[in-house]
Parts: structure tokens; C-alpha cells; sequence
């Protein structure tokens, strides 16, 4: 493995902005200084004034191997991710088969030791009748366990009161809960139907997916985490009202946390009149003031994380009617040139990105030696460069579905630089062949 020599950087890290040289050895960050260029490297970089940040850690995709590989893979998407300064990613359940089951769990890490090009982690899927296979998961070997409280099908879908009470009295690891109520969605879904017929206008999904689905059950699984003690990460945030449900205090100190996804503060429903299904997801893109709500949750700390729900499907399953066509948008390779228009628009400052999606997620995660610009942590590193607007063309696209929703889009960041537990995995336009990401480790009990 090449030592490699980063200079002249704005190293961004730990709430400060600073110019500076870095040293690699290993794989690890050996030495952060103001002049390191003396020093002997295989590799030099000059990031000519660039940001150097922590590479994004998302806290939930879904590359969909196994059984799903028309849409994704794990080598595909990977590519696509480290493309986009995404260095670690932690993988959702709901494959062919669903990992559900311990050995289901380690094949999926088998499969990503031989070609994921960023490090990677993976969910242990909740159903209504695997709380015994739960409670042997040992400490550290998924990220989390991961619970559909709507929004999923067959045992899945774990929404019995009793089942969600043992779940949460005794999951032995975070519990990640998507939260819609799916009683109120199948209403909603008859009432448009009534009207419609099955060619619902995509500018109904919001109020199908609406904000009391989301509230009810968001509600729901913070009042059982507060009563039995669980460590509770509530997925992918869409409305104001649930903002309330969150406090505002440094992640390390909470045992309920909250992530808001890239797509949920890019996008309004304003949009589905250009984008129809190609913006389709579950919880929906809502209101404009829901969306504003969302951007000062992140801000002000209510939310701690920031993630993708990367999540592909082919165009030629999202070209079809409202009911047909999957919900689910690929997002990886654009996600922090996305986020950096908040940047843009003096929203969000590069110091608060840094955090939510670097800092915050290793935090609450507890993941071991990541996440942070520090001497003696391994080295996941995006170089970015601020003023590089570029369109997002599809020919552009790597992720294996092909297109993007941000396609047409202008975007005033761009990636030059990622850096893969010391390995240059991405430069310029290129990702580089033949780089693993490692497992990621968590120091963590319950």
C-alpha cells in the first residue's frame, strides 16, 4: 500500500476549516501538520486548495444483492458511491432472500469483501417471527437492526403492537425504524382510487404517503423507545410535525436520533410535475414547507444524520402508472454535490455537512476509527471542490439502473478526490479499479 502525501488542503474537520498537509501510511492518517511536504510519499496530491473532508458514511442503502442484481450490485453501486465522496455505506435487509437470519447476514458480508470499493456494513432485518435470531446477533456484527414499521410487505411489515414491544425491549443493537402508518396509507390509497382509478397523478403520492402516516407511526416507535429504554435511529424524516418529536442536543448524548435524506431536503412536490415517478419514494417528497422545516432540523440539531436511501430501480419499471411503479430513487454518486447546493445557498455550512454526514454518523453508530480527520484513524477522504458547477447527465451515471433523478440538474460541487481506508478509489472523473473497502468495526453494546 503507497504512503500518500495530501498538500495544500482546507482540511475540514471537528467544526474548523484549516490549510494543511496530511500523511498516510497504512491506510491510516499518520500526521496532520501545516508543511509536511518534506516528507517521503509514494503518492503526492496537491488538492490545490480544495476542501479535505471525512468521506460521507451513509446510514442506509440498498444495493440490492442479493437477489435483485437487475437493478444494483454491490460493486456497481459502490463505484457509484465512492464516485460520489461516499467512503462507508451500511446496507438494508430487504434482498432475495431478506437478511434475517445470522448466516444470511454473513454472506452478505462474504459477498462485499470481493467487490465493494468503499467499506461497507450491514442491517439484520426484523420480521414479525426472527425475534430469537435477534437477540443472538452479537455485539458489533451489524450495523444495526433494522425494523419496516410501514411501507414493506410479508413479514416485513412489522406492525403488531405486541411484536414491536418484545422488538423493542430486546434488540441487542440499534434499532432503525422507517415509520409510515400503513392502515392510513391503505385508506388513502382507496379514497384515490375511488377517484382515479389506478392512473393516480404522481402529485398525490405526498398526500397518499402523507404526514399523518408518517407522524402516527414515528410517534409510535418514540413513545416505545422512551418507555423500554431502546436505542432508537428513526429513518428518513419528511415532515415538519415530526421534527417536535426530536430533541435538540449532541448526538452522543441521545438515545432517540433522527436522519434526514439528501432527496427530502433537494426536493419539494413542486418536482413531480418534471420528475412524475422518477422522484417516487416511500416516505414521500412532501411540501415545500416540509422541506424547509427538514433543512433547519439538520441546522439546529433535531436530525443528526444525513443519508441517502439510495435505492435503484430500472426505467423501465418506473415508467409505469402511480400503483406500478416502484418507489425508490439511485442517489449515491450526486448526493453531496446535492447537499453542498445548501452550502451554496448559505443554508448549511461546510463545517455542519462535515458533521451530519461524517462526524454524527460515526457517532451514532459508534463506528470504530472512522469519521473524523485524526492521526492514527483510517483514511476516508473526499477532496471537493467548490466552484466546479457541472450538469448531471445520464451517460455520466454508475450506478448499474442508469439514470439519475437529478438528471438536467446544475450542481456547483463536484468530487475531484476519494480516498478508501488509505487507497485512492476515485480521481477525477475515474473510479480506479481493483480497490476493497474494509468491514466496518463498531465499538458498541446495546
Amino acid at each position: 500500500m503507497k504512503s500518500i502525501l495530501i498538500v495544500n488542503a482546507r482540511i475540514v474537520n471537528e467544526g474548523a476549516v484549516r490549510e494543511g498537509d496530511l500523511l498516510i501510511r497504512q491506510g491510516r492518517i499518520e500526521e496532520i501538520g501545516p508543511d509536511l511536504s518534506h516528507r517521503d510519499a509514494g503518492l503526492l496530491l496537491d488538492a490545490g486548495g480544495r476542501l479535505l473532508m471525512p468521506g460521507m458514511i451513509d446510514d442506509q442503502v440498498h444495493f440490492r444483492e442479493p437477489g435483485l442484481t437487475h437493478k444494483a450490485d454491490i460493486g456497481t453501486e459502490s463505484r457509484a458511491a465512492v464516485a460520489g465522496g461516499i467512503t462507508s455505506f451500511m446496507d438494508m435487509p430487504n434482498t432475495r432472500p431478506q437478511t434475517v437470519t445470522l448466516d444470511a447476514l454473513e454472506d452478505k458480508y462474504r459477498l462485499a469483501a470481493t467487490r465493494s470499493s468503499a467499506n461497507y456494513a450491514f442491517y439484520l432485518g426484523a420480521t414479525n417471527d426472527n425475534i430469537d435470531e435477534i437477540r443472538r446477533l452479537p455485539p458489533g456484527m451489524a450495523c444495526g437492526i433494522k425494523v419496516f414499521m410501514g411501507a414493506s410487505t410479508g413479514n416485513m411489515l412489522v406492525d403488531d403492537p405486541a411484536t414491536l414491544r418484545v422488538l423493542f425491549r430486546d434488540a441487542p443493537a440499534l434499532l432503525a425504524a422507517h415509520c409510515e402508518h400503513t392502515p392510513t396509507i391503505q385508506e388513502n390509497e382507496r379514497r384515490f382510487r375511488e377517484r382515479y382509478g389506478e392512473d393516480v397523478p404522481m402529485a398525490c403520492h405526498p398526500q397518499i404517503r402523507s404526514a399523518e402516516a408518517c407522524y402516527r407511526s414515528s410517534s409510535l416507535a418514540v413513545e416505545l423507545a422512551r418507555e423500554l429504554g431502546t436505542r432508537l435511529h428513526v429513518l428518513h424524516l419528511t415532515t415538519a410535525r415530526e421534527l417536535e418529536l426530536f430533541d435538540r442536543a449532541p448526538v452522543e448524548d441521545k438515545r432517540i436520533t433522527a436522519e434526514a435524506c439528501v432527496h427530502h431536503l433537494y426536493f419539494d412536490d413542486r418536482d413531480y410535475a418534471e420528475k412524475g415517478t422518477l422522484i417516487k419514494c416511500n416516505p414521500a417528497i412532501k411540501t415545500s414547507e416540509d422541506r424547509e422545516a427538514l433543512i433547519d432540523g439538520v441546522a439546529g440539531g433535531r436530525l443528526d444524520v444525513i443519508g441517502t436511501d439510495h435505492a435503484p430501480h430500472t426505467l423501465e419499471e418506473k415508467a409505469n402508472t402511480y400503483f406500478k411503479a416502484p418507489a425508490g430513487l439511485p442517489l449515491v454518486q450526486f448526493a453531496l454535490p446535492a447537499l453542498f447546493e445548501l452550502y451554496h445557498q448559505g443554508r448549511l455550512s461546510v463545517e455542519q455537512i462535515v458533521d451530519r454526514t461524517s462526524h454524527a454518523v460515526a457517532r451514532c453508530f459508534r463506528i470504530r476509527e472512522r469519521g473524523f480527520i485524526r492521526e492514527g484513524y483510517w483514511a476516508d477522504l473526499v477532496l471537493l471542490d467548490t466552484d466546479a458547477p457541472f450538469t448531471v447527465r445520464r451517460e455520466d451515471v454508475l450506478s448499474k439502473c442508469g439514470w439519475s433523478p437529478f438528471e438536467g440538474r446544475r450542481l456547483r460541487t463536484a468530487v475531484d478526490t476519494t480516498l478508501v481506508s488509505g487507497r485512492v478509489a476515485y480521481r477525477r472523473g475515474q473510479p480506479v479499479a481493483g480497490v476493497r473497502g474494509e468491514r466496518l468495526a463498531f465499538d458498541r453494546q446495546r
